[in-house]
């Protein structure tokens, strides 16, 4: 089964920062939204061309999928793409619990199909992935994608969907210059010989990549992220400076450079948006061109920084 309508787009719009409570500013990101302020960025991404959207139930428990259901209503559905996720960490005890959370997902987005629905971890992948397929033959569910699934798991859900005449259609896993795992464990190599699009998340490392933080002006205080990222920030600011410099070089900024080197490794970097500015660098970093000598200093400048930034739900590779 071969990706027609499933178009991939230079980047893909995140929206687990949307699941925090808004205005509070409480959660995971400490981001404070409105629901205008959403409304403004929805707006800009669509004018400047960027139509895919990344969200899962998990992401504040609904409230991601339910405001982005809100803002995505004044634009025709055949003019977006929407991409979200069953958690089996999260599923219910009825007798199709990924049906039931689709169904969940269904109606705070608004919609009755979802473009890409994803595994979003692998609980247990002989279990879970065979779900997929009435989902698809339903149309419900238009592609189907695995996020954090090892090697050996990704092979094991493309083999069942391929059973079905169907197939793993899409990757979607953490990284960025200071993650490169999917390269080591050669699930970059696998996605490009079997002509699945990889989808690389956290790209900016939740904005520790972007310039915007130092030793001097950490992040968000009490938020999750800060506790993650807050004690790195001394050994980040050679490779902040150097993103920084390059960018200058291009009228860009380090967030875009950031950005533009997951493009330039063959991936589609889904970027969180929160505010209308960060199009301008999405645009910035589509246009960008990064010469095989900068990939490498940002590269190696990102291994002297040596921190590890594994998600606490990422198994151990």
């Amino acid at each position: 089964m071969t990706i027609y309508d499933l178009k991939i787009p230079p980047v893909a719009l995140g929206t687990w920062a949307w699941g925090d409570s808004g205005e509070a500013g409480d959660g995971y990101f400490g981001s404070q939204m409105t629901q205008a302020g959403l409304q403004e960025v929805a707006d800009k991404a669509h004018a400047a061309g960027f139509t895919l959207w990344d969200t899962a139930m998990v992401y504040g428990m609904g409230r991601s999928e339910l405001v982005l259901g809100e803002v995505l209503k004044r634009f025709t559905r055949s003019d977006y793409q929407l991409s979200t996720k069953f958690t089996p960490q999260a599923a219910g005890t009825t007798d199709d619990p990924m049906a039931d959370m689709l169904q969940q997902s269904l109606i705070r987005l608004g919609t009755d199909y979802i473009d890409l629905y994803w595994i979003h971890n692998p609980a247990d992948v002989a279990r879970w992935t065979p779900h997929l397929i009435p989902l698809l033959k339903s149309g419900k569910v238009k592609h189907v994608g695995v996020s954090n699934h090892n090697l050996s798991d990704i092979k094991l859900a493309n083999k069942i969907l391929g059973e079905a005449g169907y197939r793993v259609e899409a990757v979607q896993n953490h990284y960025s210059l200071l993650y490169r795992s999917p390269e080591d464990t050669g699930i970059l190599d696998y996605c490009r010989n079997q002509g699945i699009p990889f989808f690389a998340y956290m790209v900016l490392e939740q904005g520790v990549l972007s310039g915007r933080y130092s030793p001097e002006n950490p992040l968000p205080e009490g938020s999750n992220r800060a506790e993650t990222y807050n004690g790195m920030l001394p050994q980040l600011k050679a490779l902040t400076d150097k993103l920084a410099s390059i960018g200058q070089k291009q009228g860009a900024a380090a967030p875009d450079v950031a950005t533009a080197w997951a493009i330039a490794k063959g991936t589609t970097p889904i970027i969180g948006i929160t505010k209308p500015s960060y199009i301008d660098g999405l645009v910035r970093a589509i246009t960008m061109t990064l010469s095989s000598g900068e990939i490498a200093e940002l590269e190696a400048f990102a291994d002297a920084a040596n921190v590890n930034t594994r998600g606490w739900w990422e198994k151990e590779v």
